[in-house]
C-alpha cells in the first residue's frame, strides 16, 4: 500500500496526531514532540512525490514550506516511519471502515534495515526513540554567612539563607523541602545595668516622626488585646496608643517576664539559656538547667486582723526569693503593701493607694493586680536583691492572704560532711476531711543519723527518696446539709426587684461525689430562695418627647422638642435641676427638607398710559423677592423684565374747539426738537407741544 493511503488528506493526519496524545507519557512529551509531528502533517503532502522520487528525500531534514522561503527542521525519516508505524499499531482509521494495516514491505523508499537504531529529534539532537526529557528535582546550595546580630546585648539573632539552585528543579521536578532561612541567638550577654530597655528605644524612635501633625513621646505599651510582637507605642501623657510598626526588630522581647524573642513578626522560645529553640528550663529555683534542690518552698496564711485598721506585717521575703506569690482568699477593702527592711514603701505606702500596675523593686518586676471581679494579688519571678516585707493596709475584717515564694538554702558548716543523713517516713497526717473519704499520708524526710533531726532534703540522695505513703480514712457518708448558691442579678435596679438562688438538700457519699436528696432529708429550716431587691426608689429620668417638624420647610432648619425630668414610673414631673444636666437629651437639632427655591423676580400689573391721545409710557413694579415673599438682592439681573413700557392711547377725532387754549405742557422741555426734528406730525407729540406745533 502506497504511503500515501494513510496521509492523502487532513482526517488521516489528525486522526494520527490524536493517538499520538492519547498514547504519549505527557502532556510535556508531547509539546517537546510537537514540532516533529507539525513537521509530519506538513510532510503529508509530499509523501506522493517522495514515492516517486526517492532520490530527493533529505534523509536529515523535515522541510517545511512557507511561501517563497522553506524552514528545515531537524528529523530523521525514521522519525517520519515510526510515527506513521504507531499510527497503524493502534488501528487508525482512514475515512470508512476498513482498518488499514501498514506492512514495511510496502514502504520501498525506504530501507529501515540500513538504520541500526529507531531514532527521532529532541532539541535538535538524534535521540533514541521514546527519548524524553527527565524531570530533575532541586536541591538546597550552601548556606551563606551569618548575618549581622539584631543587637548588641541581651539576646539578638542573625540569620543565614540558602537557595534551592544545586540543582535549580526542572522538567516538572520538585522544589527543596525544608528550612530556606536559619536563625541563631546572638550577642546573649546582659545588657549594662541601666541601659534602655530594647523595645522602649523603637517607640522613642518615632518621638522625631509627626502623627497626624504632632509630636509625642512614646513608650512601650503591652497590654491586653494587642499582638506581643506588634510595636504598639503609648503617647505619654496622653490616653491612647497606636500601632507604630507591624512587626519588633528580631530578637525584642515578647513579653517582659519571658526569655522568648520575637523573629519576622512571630513570638519564638528561647531557652533559660538565652539559646534559641533550646530545652534548657529553669527550675523551682530559677536555676537553669537545676533539679530544684537549691532552695525552699515557704507557704503560709495569714488572717490576723487590727481592731482599728493600719498596716500589719504579713510575712517577710529573704533576699534571692523567686516566684513569690501574694494572694487574697476573698475580695475586701484591704490592701497589699511591700516594703523594705528599711521602712520605705514600694507599694500602696503612707495611706496612698497605687493604681494595679508593674513595679521594679529590688532587681524584680512585681505585677500588683486588683482586679474589679477578683481579689487583688501581688507576683514576682525574682530574684529579689534585698530583703522585702509584705504588709497589709486593713480598712475592714482581714478574710485571709495566702503567700508562697523559694528561698535559697543556706548551707551549713563544713562539719555536715561527716554526719550520715537517711530518709525517714513521718507519723500519719491528720485526715484531710471528717467525712465521704479523706486521705492520711506519711511523708518522705531527711533526718541526720546522729540525733534523727530534720534538716533539707538536699542532704540525702534524691535517688532514694521513698514514695509519700497514703491511706483513707472518714469513709462514710457526710450527714445532709443545704446547698446554697449565689444569689444571681437583681432583675431590677432600683424602685424594688426580685432575686433568686439555688437552694438544695445534698449529702456527700465521696470526696468528689454528692447526691441530691428531698427538702425533708436535711433537719435544718430550708433557706430562702428568692428574695426582694433594690427597693430604693429610682432616681428621676430625663424623658424626651417627639420631635416636631423640621422648620423652615427648606433649606437648613431645626427639630424642637420637649425634655422632662421625671419619676422612674413617668408619673411624677420634676424641676429640671433634679435630673443630671449631663444626661439631658438635646431639644434642639439641626434639619434640612432639601433646597429652597431660588429668589425670583415678581412684577406687579401694568399702570395707566401716560398719554390720553397717542403714544405714552406706562409703568410697574419689579421685585426681587425670596420663597417667603421678603426682599432679596440674589435675583439676577440678566433676566430682571422691564419695569416701563411705551404705550398709546386711541386719540378722538373731533377737532380742539377754538375755546380750548393750544399750550405747550409745562412739564415738557423739549417740545423745540419735536419741532426741530419733525415730531409734530405724530399725534402724541402734537398733543405735548400743541402750541409750538400749530401751523406746522
Amino acid at each position: 500500500m502506497p504511503a500515501s493511503d494513510v496521509f492523502d488528506d487532513g482526517f488521516a493526519v489528525q486522526a494520527v496526531v490524536l493517538a499520538l496524545i492519547m498514547s504519549l507519557p505527557s502532556v510535556t512529551f508531547f509539546i517537546q514532540l510537537w514540532p516533529q509531528v507539525r513537521c509530519m502533517m506538513l510532510m503529508s503532502n509530499a509523501v506522493s512525490n517522495m514515492e516517486q522520487h526517492p532520490a530527493n528525500v533529505n534523509m536529515g531534514k523535515c522541510v517545511e514550506s512557507s511561501g517563497v522561503s522553506a524552514k528545515a527542521t531537524a528529523v530523521s525519516p525514521t522519525v517520519f516511519l515510526q510515527l506513521k508505524e504507531h499510527s497503524v499499531k493502534l488501528g487508525i482509521l482512514k475515512r470508512g471502515l476498513q482498518i488499514r494495516k501498514w506492512r514495511s514491505r510496502e514502504i520501498k523508499q525506504f530501507d529501515p534495515s540500513s538504520l541500526t537504531l529507531y531514532q527521532w529529534c529532541y532539541q535538535g539532537d538524534c535521540v533514541p526513540f521514546g527519548t524524553w526529557p527527565q524531570s530533575i528535582d532541586g536541591g538546597w546550595g550552601p548556606w551563606s554567612l551569618w548575618g549581622e546580630c539584631s543587637r548588641t546585648c541581651g539576646g539578638g539573632v542573625s540569620s543565614s539563607l540558602r537557595h534551592c539552585d544545586s540543582p535549580a528543579p526542572s522538567g516538572g521536578g520538585k522544589y527543596c523541602l525544608g528550612e530556606r532561612k536559619r536563625y541563631r541567638s546572638c550577642n546573649t550577654d546582659p545588657c549594662p545595668l541601666g541601659a534602655r530597655d530594647f523595645r522602649e528605644k523603637q517607640c522613642a524612635d518615632f518621638d522625631n516622626m509627626p502623627f497626624r501633625g504632632k509630636y509625642y513621646n512614646w513608650k512601650p505599651y503591652t497590654g491586653g488585646g494587642v499582638k506581643p510582637c506588634a510595636l504598639n507605642c503609648l503617647a505619654e501623657g496622653y490616653n491612647f496608643y497606636t500601632e507604630r510598626a507591624p512587626a519588633v526588630i528580631d530578637g525584642t522581647q515578647c513579653n517582659a517576664d519571658s526569655l522568648d524573642i520575637c523573629i519576622n513578626g512571630e513570638c519564638k522560645h528561647v531557652g533559660c539559656d538565652n539559646i534559641l529553640g533550646s530545652d534548657a528550663r529553669e527550675d523551682r529555683c530559677r536555676v537553669c538547667g537545676g533539679d530544684g534542690s537549691t532552695c525552699d518552698a515557704i507557704e503560709g496564711f495569714f488572717n490576723d486582723s487590727l481592731p482599728r485598721g493600719g498596716y500589719m506585717e504579713v510575712v517577710q521575703i529573704p533576699r534571692g526569693s523567686v516566684h513569690i506569690e501574694v494572694r487574697e482568699v476573698a475580695m475586701s477593702k484591704n490592701y497589699i503593701a511591700l516594703k523594705s527592711e528599711g521602712d520605705d514603701y514600694y507599694i500602696n505606702g503612707a495611706w496612698t493607694i497605687d493604681w494595679p500596675r508593674k513595679f521594679d523593686v529590688a532587681g524584680t518586676a512585681f505585677h500588683y493586680k486588683r482586679p474589679t471581679d477578683e481579689p487583688e494579688s501581688l507576683e514576682a519571678l525574682g530574684p529579689t536583691s534585698e530583703n522585702l516585707i509584705v504588709m497589709v493596709l486593713l480598712q475592714e475584717q482581714n478574710l485571709g492572704i495566702r503567700y508562697k515564694f523559694n528561698v535559697p538554702i543556706t548551707r551549713t558548716g563544713s562539719g555536715d560532711n561527716e554526719v550520715g543523713f537517711t530518709w525517714n517516713h513521718q507519723p500519719w497526717s491528720e485526715c484531710s476531711a471528717t467525712c465521704a473519704g479523706g486521705v492520711q499520708r506519711q511523708e518522705a524526710v531527711c533526718k541526720r543519723l546522729d540525733d534523727s533531726s530534720i534538716v533539707q532534703n538536699n542532704y540525702c540522695d534524691p535517688d532514694s527518696k521513698p514514695p509519700e505513703n497514703q491511706r483513707a480514712c472518714n469513709t462514710e457518708p457526710c450527714p445532709p446539709e443545704w446547698f446554697i448558691g449565689d444569689w444571681l442579678e437583681c432583675s431590677k435596679t432600683c424602685d424594688g426587684g426580685m432575686r433568686t438562688r439555688a437552694v438544695l438538700c445534698i449529702r456527700k457519699i465521696g470526696p468528689s461525689e454528692e447526691e441530691t436528696l428531698d427538702y425533708s432529708g436535711c433537719l435544718t429550716h430550708r433557706p430562702v430562695e428568692m428574695e426582694s431587691c433594690n427597693n430604693q426608689s429610682c432616681p428621676p429620668q430625663w424623658v424626651a418627647l417627639d420631635w416636631s417638624e423640621c422648620t423652615p420647610k427648606c433649606g437648613p432648619g431645626f427639630k424642637h422638642r420637649i425634655v422632662l425630668c421625671k419619676s422612674s414610673d413617668l408619673s411624677k414631673t420634676f424641676p429640671a435641676s433634679q435630673c443630671p444636666e449631663e444626661s439631658k437629651p438635646p431639644v434642639r437639632i439641626r434639619c434640612s427638607l432639601g433646597r429652597c427655591p431660588p429668589p425670583r423676580w415678581v412684577t406687579g400689573d401694568w399702570g395707566q398710559c401716560s398719554a390720553q391721545c397717542g403714544l405714552g409710557q406706562q409703568m410697574r413694579t419689579v421685585q426681587c423677592l425670596s420663597y417667603t415673599g421678603q426682599a432679596s438682592s440674589d435675583c439676577p439681573e440678566t433676566v430682571r423684565p422691564p419695569s416701563m413700557q411705551q404705550c398709546e392711547s386711541k386719540c378722538d377725532s373731533t377737532p380742539i374747539s377754538n375755546t380750548e387754549e393750544c399750550k405747550d405742557v409745562n412739564k415738557v422741555a423739549y417740545c423745540p426738537l419735536v419741532l426741530k426734528f419733525k415730531f409734530c406730525s405724530r399725534a402724541y407729540f402734537r398733543q405735548m407741544c400743541c402750541k409750538t406745533c400749530q401751523g406746522h
